[in-house]
């Protein structure tokens, strides 16, 4: 390899990581989400006292709730993924960033997204069929 094929292979990766950083500083509640799963965001499903975060990758769906407040107080937090014909996938505890990711292979199947943080909850219904 020459040397101006290196300098241009440096050059596209830090034009690569730039641009990456400055997604980051530009969206930090989606960046943050996207350091957990794989994919594109399909979905948010915001409540009261926080929001789901959604992506879809090859069949696989992610999930991630995070708090509206943050806080390193350690809270109750959940994150379910539940593919049509199969059991939940359930990250349950108490957290004080974030309760996931939780990833499900869903293919073409219906999946269906819970999340709650204290007292507040979302449900979806059959989503992303």
């Amino acid at each position: 390899m020459d040397t101006g094929a290196i300098r241009r292979r440096m050059a596209l990766g830090m034009a690569v990581l730039t641009a990456s950083g400055l997604l980051a500083l530009a969206a930090p509640g989606s960046a943050q989400a996207a350091s957990y799963c794989a994919g594109r965001k399909v979905k948010d499903l915001p409540f009261s006292t926080g929001v789901v975060h959604v992506y879809k990758r090859d069949g696989y769906v992610c999930a991630v709730t995070f708090p509206t407040e943050s806080s390193s107080a350690k809270r109750p937090m959940s994150v379910s993924v539940q593919a049509r014909g199969n059991r939940p996938v359930v990250d349950k505890g108490r957290y004080s960033h974030h309760a996931g990711p939780v990833t499900v292979h869903a293919g073409h199947r219906c999946v269906w997204i819970k999340g709650s943080v204290e007292r507040g909850a979302v449900s979806s219904g059959w989503i992303l069929c």
